[in-house]
Parts: C-alpha cells; sequence; structure tokens
C-alpha cells in the first residue's frame, strides 16, 4: 500500500469513526443535488453549471461526489476527505439548520456571503495542510494553485462569496506562513 493510500484509508476510517452515519453517495443518482445544481445554474446566471460534474459536497453526513471521484487518486481523495471533515464538524458544531443559514444566508446570499467564506476559509486550511502532508510546501505555494483557490472565492463558484482579491490573497498567504512555520525551513520551488 502506498503512503497515499494508507493516508485515505486512515481518513476514511476516522470519519466513519467520528461520524457513524457518513457515507458517500454519487451526486448522479441523487435527486436533491440536480435540484441544488439547476438553483445555482438559475442563480448565478449560468456562471455555477458544473455542480454536478466537478464539486463534491456535504449535505448532513452525506458526501455527494461528482464522477471525478472515480477518477481521483487515493492522495487526491485524501486531500478532498480532509476538507470535507471540516464541513462535518462544522455541521455538528452548528447543527443542520444552522450550518445551512450560516452558509446561505450572511451577509448576502450571493456576493457578499460572509458566512460561507468564513465555513470554506476553514476547510480550505485543511486543504492545504493536507497538501503539505503529501505533497509538500511546495504544492500548497504553487502559484497556480493558490490563484485557484483565490478564484473559488471570488467566482461563481461559490456564488461569488468574497469579491475581495487582496483579503482572500492575504488569507491564502497567511495559512501558508502558519503551515511553513509548523513544517520548518521553506523548500525551494
Amino acid at each position: 500500500m502506498t503512503q497515499h493510500s494508507a493516508c485515505y484509508e486512515k481518513i476514511l476510517l476516522e470519519i466513519q469513526q467520528e461520524f457513524p452515519r457518513f457515507r458517500i453517495v454519487e451526486k448522479q443518482n441523487h435527486r436533491l443535488s440536480h435540484l441544488i445544481d439547476l438553483c445555482l445554474k438559475t442563480l448565478t446566471w449560468g456562471g455555477q453549471c458544473s455542480y454536478l460534474t466537478r464539486y463534491h459536497t456535504v449535505l448532513g453526513s452525506t458526501l455527494y461526489v461528482a464522477p471525478t471521484w472515480k477518477t481521483m487518486d487515493a492522495g487526491e481523495r485524501y486531500v478532498l476527505l480532509c476538507h470535507e471533515r471540516i464541513h462535518l464538524r462544522q455541521r455538528q458544531r452548528f447543527s443542520l439548520v444552522g450550518m445551512a443559514f450560516l452558509y446561505l444566508i450572511p451577509l448576502l446570499p450571493l456576493g457578499l456571503a460572509y458566512g460561507r467564506a468564513r465555513l470554506e476559509w476553514e476547510a480550505y486550511c485543511a486543504t492545504l495542510q493536507a497538501m503539505t502532508e503529501l505533497y509538500g510546501i511546495d504544492s500548497a505555494r504553487d502559484p497556480t494553485f493558490r490563484r485557484e483557490i483565490v478564484e473559488r472565492f471570488l467566482s461563481a463558484d461559490y456564488g461569488w462569496m468574497w469579491p475581495f482579491p487582496r483579503a482572500v490573497g492575504r488569507w491564502y498567504d497567511l495559512e501558508i506562513a502558519r503551515i511553513e512555520s509548523d513544517v520548518g525551513p521553506k523548500s525551494t520551488m
């Protein structure tokens, strides 16, 4: 078993122990996911058109996965599960109704969604940490990866949840600095 496979198997077991009702379901077979997809396409004027095909989503205790799940290697699945475990813990902390409220309402559902941005910042911190664990700090510092994550906050991907690029970039850079201080001296690209 590879290191990545071992990490994936370990986190999957940890999640199942922490959340006994946890399961993984394909979005393509889930009616509510199709309804969410339609709503997102409508609300974002077609900007978020890959909810069913690209994004993985925790609702309740279930991770609904896009078709890309089948092609992800164990390392990619590990990183994803680290991110989604944060959402499972947030749901446990805030309740399903509280999580839905935080995700959808404060301040505005589109364009300035502070609640959603805070929830996603926390989860993306876990993404960056997991990337560093498996692939090294350079993978998390990679400018292309940074742009991709920052763009998610600024684009229709999450309903333009935090339209302040410098603030998102500053958050990202501070999180990388925190991780670097935990792992030791900087590696070079």
